[in-house]
Parts: structure tokens; sequence; C-alpha cells
């Protein structure tokens, strides 16, 4: 599917239509004019558009209260996403589906000190990867999402700064609309992981969300109404890098006492080691496997982590007061030390008695939550109720 193919996607009913075609998953023409309050007669004429385009097909009959049965409508499954979770470590590509099926994917390793020229051609290689797998046609194939680590002017699809890559200025939608003939939308990764949450995280009932990314370093993003909230200078929901701890450690952003510093992965076992004055080299890992055995200075440590968790959740539930909160990335796997703490903080902290009802959930995406995000930037222009 060629860039441009959107354009077709003008009229307001139209994406209404096929948004809930998408929602219900198998719907009639009754109930879709029933549903969206637009005329029988609207819906069929839309729905006949639609299926010329290749976007939705007919299913199997429904049932019936009496007469013809119904036949059901669903979007094409048959119809490619190509999402791709670009470093700090590796980058990971998949092609789904628009239900988030994944049909093929790969993985490669990014050496260190890349140059910017080796980490597109790397891009580019593994893309091409995925696109030449036998079970994709690539004349259904939508467009391509990028979720880069690091700072990314969304409008360019450039990556202004990969710090962790060392790397400037990565022209990553120019390069790759140079080689392949889809659009292509580039967000920074932890939004991006935010808004697979809200499409494939069963959260498409909640109004605003904050999903918050723990790894190798904090990141987050905010949903407000199915849309990414950026902010006037494009760096709402940097989390890790609210001060809490005026006095505290060095961040990699050069302030102190940086949410960050705390509670990524490698912050971690930092506080861990420095406590309690391990010879080796930890891992957050290491420390939940320790915890998972019984050691209490490691129980003890991620039940504190928790708690510093909340302190900042009741900062972020004050500031935005989102209905839900979703808590995702590696160090999550350590969510039964650490969720009981930080759920207790927040309640023990927050103004209200309504506020206590914030809901905090972890991800059910697991790894691949930033890869369905990069999906979900392709797939939000395609359902997008404004096209």
């Amino acid at each position: 599917m060629q860039r441009g193919t959107f354009q077709l996607m003008k009229s307001v009913n139209k994406s209404i239509v096929l948004n809930t075609i998408r929602i219900k998953e198998q719907i009639s023409r009754a109930q879709i004019a029933k549903d969206t309050s637009l005329t029988p007669p609207t819906v069929s004429s839309i729905v006949r558009e639609l299926m010329e385009e290749g976007l939705v097909v007919e299913s199997i009959l429904g049932n019936s209260s009496g007469g013809r049965k119904p036949t059901l409508l669903h979007i094409n499954r048959e119809l490619y996403v190509i999402g791709v979770d670009a470093g700090p470590e590796t980058i990971d590509c998949a092609v789904t589906d628009v239900t988030g099926k994944i049909i093929t994917r790969i993985s490669n390793v990014l050496s260190e000190n890349i140059s910017k020229e080796d980490f597109l051609a790397l891009l580019v290689s593994s893309i091409q990867s995925v696109v030449n797998d036998k079970y994709i046609n690539t004349s259904k194939i939508i467009g391509i999402g990028v979720a880069m680590h690091g700072v990314v002017d969304v409008d360019t699809g450039t990556s202004l700064i990969a710090p962790n890559l060392h790397l400037h200025d990565i022209p990553i939608k120019s390069r790759l609309e140079e080689v392949f003939p889809y659009m292509v939308k580039v967000e920074n990764d932890a939004r991006a992981m935010a808004l697979g949450e809200a499409w494939f995280g069963e959260h498409s009932d909640t109004d605003s969300m904050l999903a918050i990314n723990f790894g190798n370093g904090v990141g987050a993003g905010i949903v407000i109404k199915g849309e990414l909230l950026h902010g006037a200078q494009d760096i709402a929901g940097e989390v890790g890098h609210m001060t809490i701890d005026l006095k505290g450690d060095i961040c990699s952003c050069g302030n102190r006492g940086c949410f960050q510093s705390y509670a990524s992965g490698p912050a971690i076992a930092s506080r861990f080691s420095n406590k309690f004055h391990t010879k080796e080299a930890l891992t957050a890992a290491d420390i939940y496997e320790q915890a998972i055995d019984g050691e209490k200075q490691a129980m003890e440590h991620l039940e504190n982590t928790g708690e510093i968790m909340g302190i900042a959740i009741v900062n972020v539930i004050h500031t935005l007061n989102p209905e839900r909160i979703v808590l995702g990335g590696g160090v999550m796997k350590s969510k039964q030390f650490i969720l009981p703490s930080l759920i207790q903080t927040v309640e023990k902290r927050v103004l209200t008695e309504r506020a206590k009802n914030t809901q905090i959930v972890v991800s059910e995406l697991g790894d691949d939550a930033t890869m369905y995000g990069a999906a979900s930037l392709v797939l939000v222009e395609l359902f997008d109720q404004q096209a």
C-alpha cells in the first residue's frame, strides 16, 4: 500500500465506521448504524468504500432473531504493519497484522561505537529482512513505525539525540522513505510504548493513561483519548528526569536526584552494590533472582525501590491525574516485590480518597511492548477519526 493511500481517509464518518468495526471485531451494518447514529444508507455506502479499498471484509453469517441472517464485518487481517524497536542495544523488527499478531520478526545487535551510517544501514537491512519474508505480501504493507530511544523530532522523523548510542541527528524517516515505498512514522520509544498499550494492551476503555517504562532508563508516554501528548517543547512524559532528591546522585542528564537515577535497572543495581558493598558486578535481574531465592537484602531493596517509585507516581497523579497508570519494562519483572510497596505508598500519600482509586497495573505486553507501540504509530494514522 503506497504512500498517499491515507488521503482516501478524509471522511470523519468513514473513520468512525472503520473504528467501530475495529473495536467490535465483528459487527453487522445494522449494528454499526445503531452504535454510531449514522443512517443505514450512509453506513452501507461507507462500508462499500472500505471493502473496495481492502480495509474491511465480510465474515461468516451472524445470528438472526428472524429473517435473513446479517453478514458480519471485520478489519482485513491481511493488512500488515512493520514495527521497529530501535536501540539502544538491539534493533528488533517485526511484521504484524492490524490486530497485533506478529507474522515474522528479526533482532540484530547494535555494536558499541556504531556510526550514524552503520546504524541506518542496519535499520534498513533489518526491515528488508522481514519485508522479504515469504509469508508477507508486500502490497498489503501499510507503513513502518519506528520507536527510537532518546529525543525525537516527530515532524521530521529525526532522532535528535540517541544518548546511549552517542549519536545525533539521525534522519530515520527520510532514509527509510528513500528505500521503502511506505509511510514512515518515528517516535520516542517510551511514548510509542504508551500508544501500543492503548491499542494492544486492553486499555481502549480508558480516556487518560500514563505508561511508564522502567528499563535502562525511565521514560513515559501520556495518551489522552487515544492520542499521544507531546507538550509544547516535545518533552511531555519525561518523568525519568523529575527530581525526587535535591541532593541525590548525578543523573546521566547532568542533574541531581532524577527519578531515573533511582528506578532504572542500572540504578537499582548500583544502589544495591553501594549499600551492601558487593564485590561482584550485579544487575537488577541478579537482584531479582536473589529475592526469588529468599535473600532478605534483595527483597528489602526491591521493596524500597517500590516505595521510591510510589513517591514519583504520586507526583504524577497530582500533576496529570490519569485514570490509569501502566508500568512496563524489564524492571517490572520484579513486580511481586516492587508493586505492593508502590501501591501502598501511593495510597498513603495521594491527596484525596478518590485519587487512591487510580488504576495502577503492570503491562501484559512484556518485552514486545515497544515494538507493538511502533506498529501502533502507523495504525493510528489509518484509524484516526480526524482523518
